[in-house]
């Protein structure tokens, strides 16, 4: 995609500071971190979100990322991760390009990623139950 700011980092359009990269997927250093070592898994491919990916590919990049998780936490010496991936702007994407960012998280680091917990009654946990336990 000619806009996408991701497709012009896999074509080397614009410079990216790569750390893997393999014929499906680059990693990236994020450009604008949470802090050391906040890096993104894209697929070389355009897909904006989780629900264009093919899901055997999906699967791919979250192998991807547990393999790279355990190698940064050796590396950086950090104990702790976020691994979050948005779709959609009222989630907080911001490219829309499929992809995974890994965040080593420390003691103090700043980063909040919290949600206020509501508290639904049994009834209303057995709708959606009900909506969505025959999905696929």
């Amino acid at each position: 995609m000619s806009d996408c700011i991701f497709c012009k980092i896999i074509a080397g359009e614009i410079p990216s500071a790569t750390i893997y990269e393999n014929d499906e997927f680059k990693v990236i250093l994020d450009r604008f971190p949470s802090g050391e070592g906040h890096a993104l898994i894209l697929p070389k491919n355009h897909v904006a979100n989780i629900f264009e990916i093919d899901p055997e590919q999906a699967g791919r990049a979250y192998t991807l990322a547990a393999k790279l998780a355990r190698a940064m936490k050796e590396v950086l010496g950090f104990e702790h991760m976020n691994v979050l991936q948005n779709n959609g702007t009222v989630a907080g994407q911001t490219v829309f390009h499929f992809h995974i960012h890994l965040i080593p998280r420390r003691e103090g680091d700043g980063i909040n990623v919290t949600w206020t917990p509501t508290e639904p009654t049994d009834e209303q946990i057995a709708a959606v139950k009900a909506k969505l336990e025959n999905l696929i």
